[in-house]
This record gives structure tokens, C-alpha cells and sequence, in this order.
């Protein structure tokens, strides 16, 4: 299938698709005598498998990390991180730290205006 095709299938645009195999996430899709590109349903299944993470927080350097495994949750999306448990752990861990720190600065932030917006009575209202 031609690349709109499988971006329509996978959900997503056929610049998501060329952006992940810029970055390596999807591997170079064979070419038509006249240069356009072919997909598989190999290849929608990887691009899902992407945009699930990707929905899920992770970002695309996370994911070009761990390119090379994609295909563990391509095959088995509930069992691959069970069955090989350092190979997306590492990232999923950083991912939460990272996102706890932010969630920490975030709250931080929102207290210093609650208390600058007149103190506690505006600290619960949202306007």
C-alpha cells in the first residue's frame, strides 16, 4: 500500500510516516519503479505501536532508543515488556521521573499564583 494509504490505516498522516523513518523508528520502505513508497501490514502495525507510545508519553528519542525492539510489542504488545524486562523498563522509568519532576515543578508553580492570586480561596477554583 501506498503511504496515504497506510497512514490511514495506522491513524495517522503520511508525515508522521516519512518523520519516523527519518528518525529511525520505521525502517525505509521499499520504493515503486516510480519512487513511491510501499507498506505492509507489517508496517501499519509498527506505525500503531508507535503512536500508542507516543500517546502514552513517551517521546520519539525514547522510542529511537529502543527502535531496534519495536517490534517485541509489534508481536506481543502485553507480553514483550514482561518477557524482557530491561529493554523497555530503562526508558519507561526515565519517562516517569521525568514526568514527576514536572508534575512537581508544575505544582510548585501553581501554588506560588494561588498565593500570589489572594491565598488559599483561589487555590481550588479554576476560572
Amino acid at each position: 500500500m501506498r503511504i496515504g494509504e497506510a497512514a490511514a490505516a495506522a491513524g495517522t498522516t503520511p508525515r508522521a510516516l516519512r518523520l519516523y523513518e527519518a528518525r529511525g523508528l520505521l525502517r525505509p520502505a521499499p520504493r515503486t519503479p516510480s519512487g513511491q513508497r510501499e507498506y505492509g501490514p507489517a508496517d501499519v502495525a509498527r506505525v500503531r505501536v508507535i503512536r500508542n507510545l507516543l500517546a502514552l508519553g513517551l517521546t520519539l528519542e525514547d522510542l529511537r532508543r529502543r527502535a531496534h525492539r519495536l517490534d517485541l510489542l509489534v508481536q506481543d504488545p502485553a507480553g514483550a515488556c514482561d518477557s524482557r524486562p530491561g529493554e523497555f523498563h530503562g526508558v519507561v522509568a526515565d519517562r516517569l521521573a521525568t514526568l514527576d519532576a514536572e508534575i512537581a515543578r508544575l505544582t510548585h508553580l501553581r501554588e506560588s499564583l494561588a498565593a500570589a492570586a489572594g491565598g488559599p480561596e483561589h487555590e481550588g477554583k479554576r476560572e
